[in-house]
């Protein structure tokens, strides 16, 4: 590929959801957008009105897809959805807050504090195993949009494996970055790999206000 083909990347962690607020680990389980979180999905429509994109994909948990459907539908574009841009499967962990975790399993929630690539909860993934699917659900889907632009709406591990990827930081490396829900990122693909463009802007969030529940 080409510098003239590569392919423009907007990535965005989806709404708020009730788990997120309570600290609990959401993984795979299907938790809707909370009412904050339909509104981020409707700031975020707005900041990219005038965004030019080809094709708009989505994990197909729900709060990552309808995230994806508030800006795509206006813009006239399907949501495809892809199981490959899932959080990261979190097995026993799921449904359970951070302090919960560590009541339980203090030996496993160590490993998971320390980032350790090759462990995962049980009936989970590891990290080495989330990343590589992360990693090559996206470059997959760039690669089929060459010299394009495309929004890929996801969840905040996976957020966290493209800032990994692209700054080339190890997995055990402590996070220094935020990941804040219906935040933008772009980044571009090419044939060298990812590299970071702009990271976290929630400029659409700030100084609106908010709609009283």
């Amino acid at each position: 590929m080409t510098e003239q083909r590569a392919t423009r990347l907007i990535a965005i962690r989806h709404g708020e959801t009730d788990w997120n607020v309570g600290a609990r680990i959401q993984g795979h389980t299907d938790i809707a957008l909370n009412d904050k979180g339909r509104w981020q999905a409707a700031q975020l429509a707005q900041a990219l009105a005038d965004e030019p994109l080809d094709a708009v994909y989505a994990s197909d948990l729900g709060r990552a897809f309808d995230t994806a459907l508030a800006f795509a539908e206006p813009k006239g574009l399907p949501v495809v959805a892809d199981s490959g841009l899932r959080e990261r499967q979190f097995g026993c962990f799921e449904g359970l807050s951070f302090d919960e975790i560590e009541q339980r399993w203090p030996d496993e929630a160590r490993r998971w504090r320390r980032r350790e690539p090759g462990f995962g909860p049980e009936g989970g993934e590891t990290l080495e195993q989330f990343y590589g699917r992360i990693v090559q659900t996206v470059q997959r889907l760039a690669l089929r949009h060459a010299g394009q632009s495309i929004a890929l709406v996801s969840h905040g591990g996976v957020l966290d494996c493209l800032y990994r990827a692209a700054t080339r930081l190890a997995l055990d490396a402590p996070r220094t970055w935020q990941v804040g829900n219906a935040s933008i990122n772009r980044l571009l693909h090419t044939e060298g790999g990812l590299t970071l463009v702009g990271w976290s802007d929630t400029g659409h969030l700030d100084g609106v206000a908010q709609p009283l529940a």
